[in-house]
């Protein structure tokens, strides 16, 4: 599809501009309430929850700048994606508008990485959730547990997209409302106005009382950066989802107005909390997780129970997103000609059945590997997926500069929503993006993953690249 093809016979709603059904055969069974957990609980990974204490090792109190940082790039990523989705919602999102600005070969590659990135996801979420569960019944073994939440939440995607929403509105709510708790309990403590807390409550003292802010160095902040950036993705999915919506260009709106107090909250917020409680090299916090220690220092009984059943309902959410988002950007694929003809086909409740248990079939063979071949097969798919959440972030940035100018020629008026000080700002961006994509390839830990996350991204780009020429030959022939 060329850049010169008009906006309108892009798949999206028809009729009035961001109302009506799906054009493409997908039904909007998504309530506004629906949309707006999904884009808060879209940012709350369980990454959040379990990563984020090797981060505060790594690099103490600036750790914030750290977040701050990959937070900001979030922020304006999801404002150039939105400012494409508010024009034209689409099931394919940045793949499908990648696949308009940049050429066949962009949108098929970065939707084939995406769904790769995900299926992966759905093998390691479940593991996760397996071993909370299996900790909780030891009867029932880890594997077992495995393909439970896999099969359960695969039959609540094939049910129809309103279940999706669903479910997803209350294991959001959960994360939102703990996440919330978390905060104004933990800002009590912190100033010693929590009755019965067991923390000193030392304000402000413990972020520079542990050898200052930088304890280890303004350097620790990149290697922060590399830590906490793959706890943002999923921010994007909003976009996805808001194509089978009532109103997809309010929900996209909303949802990308939304993201810097979703991400200065959740993210920035309890973390600050965390590091306000305890010193920074508090032991507890990297053996007990940061919001375990931080509910121990408060005195709060059965906080790992607590957090485990938080965890739990992370990894829940994010399985059923991962699933749900595997899927549609499989059907997406397949409506452009760029996966099987049956991943594009909805049964009467407008569900694309063969894109879920296509891509449920990869999970549950990633789960497979998972438990049989740890250290060889799983651990490539994992390290080979790892920097997929960057390429997909500096393709919208590429794309986002292309599409303006279509937009702008084509149709001015569904500009409701716009990058800030275009075209500097998303250069900018895709420059820091660069340069962490850059800064892995020196950096230890995470030279193997961004290597092999290039060589997949290569062959797949290569692939594209191909079909794209064959295509066009067979048009010319």
């Amino acid at each position: 599809m060329s850049s010169t093809t008009t906006l309108q016979k892009e798949g999206g709603p028809t009729g009035n501009p961001g109302d009506g059904q799906p054009s493409d055969g997908l039904k909007a069974g998504l309530k506004n309430r629906h949309l707006s957990m999904i884009a808060i609980g879209g940012v709350i990974g369980a990454g959040l929850f379990v990563g984020s204490g090797g981060g505060i090792a790594k690099a103490g109190p600036a750790i914030l700048i750290s977040y701050a940082l990959v937070g900001a790039m979030v922020v304006f990523v999801m404002r150039m994606l939105g400012e494409m989705a508010a024009a034209s919602p689409n099931s394919g999102s940045f793949s499908a508008y990648a696949d308009r600005a940049l050429g066949r070969w962009a949108g098929f590659s970065i939707g084939w990485l995406y769904w790769f990135f995900w299926v992966v996801v759905l093998a390691v979420e479940a593991t996760a959730g397996a071993a909370i569960l299996e900790s909780w019944i030891p009867a029932v073994p880890q594997w077992a547990w495995a393909l439970i939440v896999m099969a359960v939440l695969t039959a609540t995607n094939l049910g129809s997209v309103a279940s999706y929403g669903e479910f997803e509105f209350w294991f959001a709510g959960i994360k939102v409302v703990a996440i919330g708790a978390f905060v104004i309990v933990g800002m009590l403590a912190v100033f010693g106005l929590l009755p019965g807390s067991d923390n000193p409550g030392a304000g402000f003292a413990h972020l520079t009382d542990a050898g200052g802010f930088f304890p280890n160095g303004y350097g620790a902040v990149l290697t922060g950066v590399l830590m906490v950036v793959f706890s943002f993705m999923g921010s994007e999915i909003v976009t996805l989802a808001a194509g089978e919506s009532e109103n997809p260009r309010k929900a996209v709106t909303r949802a990308t107005n939304s993201v810097i107090w979703r991400i200065g909250v959740f993210y920035l917020g309890s973390i600050f909390i965390v590091l306000t409680l305890l010193p920074w090299n508090d032991k507890s916090i990297t053996e007990k997780g940061s919001y375990v220690a931080a509910l121990d220092s408060i005195g709060i009984a059965h906080a790992g129970t607590i957090m485990e059943v938080i965890v739990l309902t992370a990894v829940l959410s994010c399985l059923n997103s991962g699933l749900y988002t595997a899927s549609r950007m499989a059907f997406s694929l397949g409506e452009r000609g760029d996966a099987p003809k049956a991943f594009a086909k909805v049964n009467s409740r407008g569900v694309p059945v063969a894109a879920i248990l296509g891509s449920t079939v990869f999970g549950f063979v990633a789960v497979y590997f998972n438990y049989a071949f740890k250290d060889t097969v799983f651990n490539f798919l994992l390290n080979s997926s790892g920097a997929i959440a960057l390429f997909v972030w500096l393709v919208i940035c590429f794309t986002q500069l292309r599409m303006r100018g279509i937009l702008v020629r084509e149709a001015p008026e569904k500009l409701t929503v716009k990058m800030w000080l275009f075209p500097w700002l998303t250069w900018a961006t895709a420059a820091l993006i660069m340069f962490v994509i850059g800064y892995m390839f020196v950096d230890d830990a995470n030279r193997e993953v961004v290597t092999l996350s290039t060589l997949v991204a290569g062959v797949v780009v290569l692939v594209g690249v191909v079909l794209d020429l064959r295509r066009k030959k067979a048009l010319q022939g």
